[in-house]
């Protein structure tokens, strides 16, 4: 079931990362069988009603979606999201395509039930303000649910740093040394689960990743 549209608002224009977006299935694909499809799988499982994904890439995680609404997904690279777009007849569920950034997310305040982020906080541009909007748009009770690799400790942070620059350059503006639970909490949010793991898998054995959820936390 598929319903595509890019009329919830693009924002500025999106240069995107053709090469990266070509290469990211073929590339993932060992990452995905031996370890992050299983991550995905038990992440998603349960989730109803509503849900906001940001940074949608090539779609890697709708084939997990099973009993929502609806699921939007707001993917602002063009080359991205035309992959994405390929793969919409084959899913279940009622999906809707953004282009929309998730600094500057173009839909009402409470407007969903959960929001999704798999490795997107490590390339968004400005972090703070994506976690900014995706607690505006999140209902009362929502959670935000998160598969992200994040700085290390010691001379791997150190490390981390120092390959930045060409990182980023290579992985579509991808940035491994941010601390994103703390940008977390700072953002507004209590973490619910959390589990800190390194993948078996090449470059990303290199770096931590944590696996959780958070919910908007309440006003005292």
């Amino acid at each position: 079931m598929r319903r595509s549209s890019d009329n919830y608002g693009a924002g500025p224009a999106q240069r995107g990362h053709p090469i990266f977006a070509a290469l990211y299935d073929p590339l993932g694909a060992s990452m995905e069988r031996r370890w992050m499809g299983g991550r995905r799988r038990r992440l998603l499982q349960g989730v109803r009603g509503a849900v906001l994904e940001i940074g949608g890439g090539t779609g890697a995680n709708l084939s997990h979606y099973r009993n929502v609404d609806r699921v939007i997904v707001a993917e602002p690279d063009p080359f991205m999201r035309k992959r994405l777009g390929q793969k919409l007849e084959d899913i279940r569920v009622p999906v809707e395509v953004s282009a929309a950034g998730a600094e500057a997310l173009p839909f009402p305040d409470g407007s969903f039930d959960t929001v999704v982020s798999t490795l997107v906080l490590c390339t968004v541009p400005d972090q703070a303000s994506a976690l900014d909007e995706v607690r505006r748009v999140l209902r009362p009770g929502g959670r935000l649910l998160f598969i992200e690799h994040v700085r290390a400790t010691g001379s791997m942070a150190r490390w981390q740093d120092r390959i930045e620059p060409l990182w980023g350059r290579l992985l579509g503006g991808c940035h491994p040394n941010r601390d994103t639970v703390a940008a977390i909490k700072e953002a507004g949010f209590e973490i619910e689960t959390f589990e800190r793991f390194y993948p078996p898998v090449a470059l990303t054995s290199l770096t931590p990743h944590v696996q959780g959820s958070a919910a908007v936390r309440l006003a005292a």
